[in-house]
């Protein structure tokens, strides 16, 4: 009997040997979730830049030189035909009275050759020279009448920039540069003043390549000073460069503001925002939530039992941080936005929400 209960363990524990152990069960993975809320009015994309005047002119010399003196200072105003700067004259008098001197001595060619036309013509009526003598004598008056012309052209042109040693403005407006200083020898064309009207303010911003589609002529804006953070103007978009910096790889853009604003003054910084063209119906989700997959461009909603899903959606538009859908989620979807990487089609994971991040307010 003894014998008989020894076997029955012995093949008990044989068995329970040859059973698998059982498998510890794996918790759900945790990743951060965040519900897609309502659809927005307007997405809004914001740069920043400078006021800058519709009209500005950098003001130059016509001619080179020393400039003698300078005649306004950064902040002034000016009126059209005021004196900005004044160039040393000395050496373009010299030349105006070296011009001055051809003028007469062709003066004094060309009556010469007069003189002896007339004489010729006397002796041709009496065939004391040859016809052929007689038209040297017209060809030599015609020379130098065109000395003459030429000598007197050469004259105006020297008194004209004798003028043009006076540098004036050529509209009214504001000086907003000044690069020279007086003593300080220039070439004809060189920036010497600034001079802006503003009158009529606009904002210069560089978008990216990716918005340089999106943003047009004629597209609305809105402007915020940022010395004075409670007003808004609206504006415009009035150009759009057609190649971009060969620096930055960004695009100017220039908007007009469709009302006058006292509160800005050129040179000072605003905030420029732009709602994004998109759908009624596109939502915005974190940047990390869009991964791209065997459903293209997608994200990983999680169902009601918690397991995920890949879904392929629309980008309208990325930006910092965000990323515009406008198709393929709805309100109230729950979106993988950290830990995405890592998933499979029905896996079941533990989420722990997070609130979609705040755009800048820019409708107070």
């Amino acid at each position: 009997m003894k014998t008989g209960l020894l076997v029955s363990l012995t093949a008990a524990l044989t068995l329970s040997a040859c059973s698998p152990p059982e498998q510890p069960k794996l918790a759900p993975r945790p990743v951060v979730v965040t519900t897609v809320g309502a659809p927005a009015d307007a997405a809004w994309s914001v740069y920043s830049g400078e006021v800058r005047a519709r009209h500005e002119v950098d003001q130059s010399f016509r001619v080179g030189g020393k400039i003698a003196a300078r005649l306004v200072s950064l902040g002034d105003r000016v009126h059209k035909g005021q004196a900005l700067a004044r160039l040393d004259p000395q050496d373009l008098q010299l030349s105006a009275s070296a011009t001055q001197a051809q003028v007469a001595a062709a003066t004094a060619d060309v009556r010469l050759a007069q003189a002896e036309l007339e004489r010729a013509r006397n002796l041709a009526a009496q065939k004391f020279i040859s016809s052929s003598a007689l038209e040297t004598r017209q060809t030599q008056l015609d020379a130098a009448q065109a000395r003459l012309s030429q000598a007197k052209a050469q004259a105006s042109i020297s008194s004209n920039q004798i003028g043009y040693t006076t540098l004036v403005a050529d509209r009214d407006g504001v000086v907003t540069a000044l690069p020279v200083e007086a003593g300080q020898v220039v070439a004809a064309g060189q920036a010497v003043a600034r001079v802006a009207d503003p009158g009529e303010l606009e904002v210069l911003i560089w978008i990216p390549e990716t918005r340089a589609a999106s943003i047009k002529p004629g597209a609305p804006a809105m402007v915020r000073p940022w010395n004075a953070q409670e007003q808004t103007l609206p504006a415009q978009v009035r150009e759009v460069a057609a190649s971009a910096d060969t620096v930055t790889r960004t695009y100017a853009v220039r908007v007009k503001l469709n009302q006058p604003a006292g509160d800005l003054k050129l040179g000072s910084t605003a905030a420029v925002a732009f709602a994004a063209a998109r759908a009624d119906t596109a939502v915005t989700v974190p940047l990390p939530a869009v991964t791209k997959g065997t459903q293209g461009t997608q994200v990983w909603v999680v169902d009601a039992n918690n397991a995920v899903q890949a879904r392929a959606v629309e980008v309208a538009d990325y930006r910092d941080d965000t990323a515009t859908i406008a198709k393929g989620l709805a309100s109230g979807d729950r979106v993988v936005s950290v830990g995405a990487h890592a998933l499979t089609a029905g896996m079941t994971v533990r989420p722990v929400e997070q609130k979609t991040p705040v755009a800048l307010d820019v409708t107070r």
